[in-house]
């Protein structure tokens, strides 16, 4: 048993050599990782981006969700005028469920800084009352 396995690694052991042995001759390649290969999208630009999406007028539920997930992937807290398309889209699917949804992610996006949440909601006051959409805590959800 032992013989089988100082042969394996022998066996091993040259087929790496093999595989390391370089060409010979004076040109050496080197290799070049560009991890970034676009411009930087500004932070503007960003929330344009995500207010066109969701202000798409043929907008469905999957793309709804779809869009909403991968912000809550991102490492940030939305901005107010982002959300706010965004529960316009569910208004226009009739997705109160996802609206109330998107303001609790939001909340437990900002996690320790307690002032992001009051600030979002304050700004979203006037949409909240013209859409007709409560918030978790008016609902009694933030007690469960």
């Amino acid at each position: 048993m032992l013989a089988a396995a100082a042969i394996l690694r022998r066996c091993a052991v040259s087929g790496l050599h093999a595989a390391v042995r370089r060409p010979a001759g004076p040109a050496a390649v080197l290799h070049a990782r560009c991890y970034s290969h676009g411009s930087q999208e500004s932070d503007e630009e960003f929330d344009a981006r995500w207010v066109t999406y969701f202000n798409k007028p043929d907008i469905d539920a999957w793309e709804l969700r779809k869009g909403i997930n991968t912000l809550v992937g991102y490492d940030l807290v939305p901005e107010p005028k982002i959300i706010d398309a965004a529960l316009r889209a569910c208004r226009r699917l009739n997705d109160f469920a996802s609206a109330v949804r998107i303001l609790e992610v939001v909340k437990d996006k900002a996690g320790p800084h307690k002032e992001i949440y009051p600030y979002v909601i304050q700004e979203l006051r006037p949409t909240l009352s013209e859409l007709g959409i409560s918030t978790p805590e008016e609902l009694g959800l933030d007690k469960a």
